[in-house]
């Protein structure tokens, strides 16, 4: 038995979980492609159309993979503002594009400037977004348009490193008017209920890179979820996650699909052992035969950390195997 056996839909975040900058993420393409589920690519990143996407991802090796399979946070902004807002209504897109082309299709009057008194600002990443454009929003929200986020990710990982994610833009925003954005992605629920909806799905399985949305989200559906260590959230993330943010599975790669449930759930493994001492998490022990695996160390410790009642707040090593495991968690 595997966790690829238990669901019959597989939600799937991009950045971080299956590609980096546009790279393939190891492991990624054989596994996503060996899985014979359906599948939804879940993403927050609205700066690419769903078209887009879909033939981003077919150059990674994703050969089946077509528009109808990529939900991004841009359509769900569009259908969020629809539900507030009139069908035709004036609204200044924050975006690009194709995100102005989604806004026309959902039957609204995109304008380009607050001068046009917009009934709503639509907020998605944009890498060409400048002082220009977020003046422009500030000036429309402060002149009373609503204010849609299409995510509120602070970062986005490349390949450089963690670039300015829209949150950060958002941020800026909202400093300046006073006014938090509804935000239509992760880890609000409803693109994964949307997103299960067009697969006929009952028993999906999130995946993701980030605690903070995917692993939110996909548990405020009420799914079970599925965090990859290839992305934006690590080890010492998952030790001092809120209940709302701690995934059900913890995954070195989407390899890990296909390995036993149970060996991917917090609890001991490798032979470490882990207890608290007042604020600090101790973790010893390791067997030499299976290797002091990082992500061993981290199952054994979580079992522990997600049982305290109380925080914790360092992270300490009490054997020599225990110590080569945690020089690898970041």
């Amino acid at each position: 038995m595997s966790v690829i056996t238990e669901y019959d839909s597989l939600l799937l975040d991009l950045d971080g979980t299956v590609y980096e900058g546009g790279r393939a993420i190891e492991h990624a393409v054989s596994s996503i492609n060996s899985s014979g589920l359906p599948l939804m690519y879940v993403t927050n990143n609205a700066s690419r159309a769903p078209e887009v996407v879909a033939e981003q991802l077919r150059d990674i090796g994703l050969d089946q993979t077509t528009a109808e399979h990529v939900m991004t946070s841009a359509q769900a902004a569009c259908q969020m503002a629809a539900e507030k807002i009139p069908v035709g209504s004036r609204v200044y897109v924050l975006g690009t594009e194709s995100f102005r082309d989604l806004a026309r299709n959902a039957g609204f009057e995109v304008v380009d400037s607050a001068d046009d008194q917009p009934q709503a600002v639509l907020h998605g990443h944009n890498p060409e977004t400048g002082w220009a454009q977020l003046s422009e929003a500030a000036l429309a929200i402060n002149a009373g348009a609503q204010y849609f986020a299409s995510n509120l990710d602070s970062t986005l990982p490349m390949e450089r490193g963690r670039h300015i994610g829209n949150g950060s833009m958002v941020a800026a925003v909202t400093h300046a008017t006073g006014v938090t954005p509804l935000s239509a992605g992760k880890p609000g629920p409803a693109m994964f209920y949307a997103a299960a909806a067009a697969l006929n799905s009952t028993k999906p399985l999130a995946v993701g890179d980030r605690l903070d949305t995917d692993i939110a989200g996909g548990n405020a559906a009420g799914m079970d979820t599925f965090q990859v260590l290839t992305g934006v959230s690590g080890f010492y993330d998952l030790v001092y996650a809120v209940p709302e943010q701690r995934p059900t599975y913890i995954a070195a790669s989407l390899q890990d699909l296909y390995s036993e449930p149970g060996s991917l759930r917090p609890g001991s493994q490798g032979g470490f052992k882990a207890l608290i001492d007042g604020a600090t998490l101790v973790i010893s022990g390791g067997d030499s035969s299976a290797g002091p695996t990082p992500i061993a160390a981290l199952r054994t410790a979580l079992e522990k950390a997600w049982a305290s009642t109380s925080p914790i707040t360092d992270v300490r090593a009490d054997s020599e195997l225990a110590a080569q495991a945690l020089k690898n968690w970041w």
